[in-house]
């Protein structure tokens, strides 16, 4: 009896183990599943518990035949017949097997000048028959303690599809060979620093015969470009090799490129459409355009800082102090988000739609969002939209920096009394001198050292890093902008007067599909609005909101031809039209509609837009219908859009739909013909 007992014992204590056994194995397939399956464990977890955002609906799904869908979210159908075509028209020949040497380059700069300058360099790699060595890109990287990789082109983009793409335009190489490499470390290579927006005719007559004699050179681009923008017409084809890099070349590297899809996937999970915001708020584009009083405290006195750091470096040639406001009256500042949504708002938008924030750096931090907030429910950005994790994978492994990075040797002084207190006898001893107080500050908080310093501290490793991860962040909210269904701009101008990040953006949505919704609001005549409304800005009136919602519609069209005189001067990818489009007009397009084909013909004048797509392109369904003549009516008659718009968007929001759509499609016609 006693012996079965024991034997029983011994099989429970197996069985136990085994079961332990085997629950380690599960634990341990489970942890490696969400590890080498990302894409599955992340869509499985945003099920659950890790993501902050939590998409609230109030209305009904739109329909979208209905006006109202069509005005807020349909395309602009002025537009539809401009198409992309950045294929070569004419003779182009291959590059030569035999060239004139190698162009190494180094590019200094944020994401938007980066990516200009690269398409830049290739132009001129192909300009001068040279060969082309996969440029450096460096944004933070000038002081010592930040990883290699942060130089590399790889770290934002990909490599081998970037050479792939351009094989029958220039030839590029990954590095330098061996002999030149030397060459280089040992600074026996010449270098130029090349000026901003040089012409043709400078690489052709300074660094053409250089490069002849020396069979390589280097160029340093740190003003985020290094050709013209507009080029003479006989170097047409210059141009459409620009858009072939910008719009085809560039692919993000895979890890970031898998993430920026992930996060479109998960906005658009819901079933509905939504708006990309860049609001353009750089601390950097702020002081160089004197926009220091939009803020309070501390912040006003950073853009104020930087202001002086730019004036005595001839950055800037203005004075110290300007007037915030006669700037933004004059359109020289960015619009507050808080300006955006009331526009947004005004025009129709309800509250729960969805608003995506895009940018490497919003100045002021979250508490500058906190009024679109709260106009908006469901404002999101990258971080509500993926883990930590996911973000932190794509930084790279630098764990050890931090010990590697030099650090300031103590003073001889701190050295004596730390060798006076060893040496002070028997106990008791004085204490310690106290270490010195460490200067931290927040990039979104109160900065410390403006009221003990006029000095700017060092940056610390951790802030490097950091600047160079914006470059990753751009990357993807530079994706999902292209891709937005709707694209507004806060902004347009860097900190340098260039175009900014959101110029890049709304030129590869011309280019990409014209017809897309991308308002380019005027900055000026929105705050010439703002400022009729602002002691009763949430009982706006009848007519204040039809005068917002003719300009916003106006915006898409005559903000565009706008872009066409001011932008494409100093950046040709902000406005890529006429030279990289063609058009096809639509085939359904009869006498009946001499209104809309008057209107067409109009736009496609003042885009210059006159080549006529090649034949395959005519094969491709069109969608032309009656529809797609009235997608910008105005519901200037709709009482469910006036007065307190700020309110909750219940089913007050739709019915003013089905109660105006005969009101609507009164003004349809009118609107066409140019109403306005």
């Amino acid at each position: 009896m006693k012996e079965g007992k024991a034997f029983f014992k011994s099989r429970m204590k197996w069985v136990g183990l085994v079961g332990l056994v085997l629950s380690a194995f599960s634990l341990f397939v489970h942890f490696l599943l969400a590890r080498f399956t990302e894409y599955g464990f992340s869509e499985y977890q945003s099920s659950i518990t890790i993501f902050s955002w939590r998409p609230i609906f109030e209305t009904s799904h739109l329909q979208r035949t209905s006006p109202l869908y069509r005005r807020l979210w349909g395309p602009v159908g002025q537009l539809e017949s401009v198409h992309p075509d950045a294929n070569p028209r004419g003779y182009y020949a291959g590059p030569s097997a035999k060239t004139n040497g190698y162009i190494f380059v180094r590019i200094q700069g944020g994401f938007h000048e980066i990516r200009s300058s690269i398409c830049d360099v290739v132009a001129v790699a192909r300009f001068l028959n040279a060969t082309l060595v996969v440029p450096e890109i460096q944004q933070t990287t000038s002081k010592k303690g930040i990883s290699s990789q942060f130089k590399s082109f790889a770290y934002l983009y990909n490599e081998d599809q970037f050479i792939a793409a351009l094989e029958k335009d220039v030839n590029i190489v990954k590095t330098l060979p061996k002999s030149l490499k030397s060459a280089r470390r040992n600074k026996e290579i010449p270098v130029f620093r090349v000026p901003y927006s040089a012409s043709p005719y400078y690489y052709l007559h300074n660094v053409l015969p250089i490069l002849i004699k020396h069979s390589v050179v280097e160029l340093v681009v740190s003003d985020g470009g290094c050709l013209q923008a507009i080029l003479p017409l006989h170097l047409e084809e210059y141009q459409r090799l620009r858009c072939r890099v910008s719009f085809h070349a560039f692919r993000f590297r895979q890890d970031v490129q898998e993430l920026a899809t992930n996060i479109l996937h998960r906005l658009r999970a819901p079933g509905r459409p939504f708006i990309a915001f860049d609001p353009g708020m750089t601390r950097d584009a702020l002081a160089y355009h004197g926009c220091s009083e939009l803020f309070q405290d501390v912040h006003a006195e950073l853009i104020q800082h930087r202001r002086s750091w730019m004036r005595k470096r001839g950055i800037i040639k203005g004075q110290l102090s300007v007037n915030s406001a006669k700037q933004r009256l004059k359109g020289s500042c960015p619009l507050m988000p808080e300006e955006v949504g009331i526009l947004l708002r005004a025009y129709g938008y309800s509250r729960d739609t969805i608003i995506y924030v895009s940018g490497g750096e919003v100045f002021g931090g979250q508490r500058t969002l906190i009024p679109l907030h709260g106009m908006f429910e469901n404002v999101v950005d990258r971080t509500s939209l993926s883990t930590v994790w996911e973000l932190s994978r794509i930084y790279g492994r630098e764990a050890n920096l931090d010990e590697n990075y030099p650090r300031a040797l103590p003073s001889a002084q701190d050295e004596m009394k730390l060798d006076a207190w060893k040496n002070s006898g028997p106990r008791p001893r004085p204490l310690p001198p106290p270490p010195a107080r460490p200067k931290t500050y927040n990039i979104e908080g109160w900065w410390g050292w403006v009221a003990e310093s006029d000095n700017e501290p060092e940056s610390t490793v951790v802030e490097l890093r950091t600047n160079a991860h914006k470059l990753l962040w751009e990357a993807i909210d530079y994706f999902i902008s292209v891709e937005a269904d709707v694209f507004i701009p806060g902004f347009d101008r860097d900190g340098k007067g260039h175009p900014n990040f959101a110029s890049l953006v709304m030129g590869h949505r011309l280019y990409q599909s014209a017809a897309s919704k991308t308002y380019r609001p005027d900055r000026k005549e929105v705050v010439r609005l703002l400022e009729q409304i602002r002691g009763h800005i949430y009982h706006a009136n009848h007519t204040w909101l039809t005068s917002i919602r003719r300009h916003l519609r106006s915006s898409l069209i005559d903000g565009l031809i706008e872009a066409s005189n001011k932008s494409k001067s100093s950046s040709f990818l902000s406005h890529p039209v006429p030279e990289c489009s063609c058009l096809r007009p639509d085939s359904g397009e009869t006498s009946t509609n001499a209104s809309s084909l008057s209107a067409h013909s109009q736009v496609q004048t003042a885009l210059g837009v006159l080549h006529r797509c090649p034949a395959w392109m005519d094969g491709e369904k069109s969608s032309s219908s009656k529809e797609k003549e009235n997608e910008e009516d105005i519901d200037e008659n709709d009482p469910s859009s006036s007065g307190l718009f700020f309110q909750h968007s219940g089913s007050h929001d739709v019915g003013g739909e089905d109660i105006n759509l005969k009101e609507e499609s009164q003004f349809e016609d009118q609107e066409e013909d140019g109403g306005d």
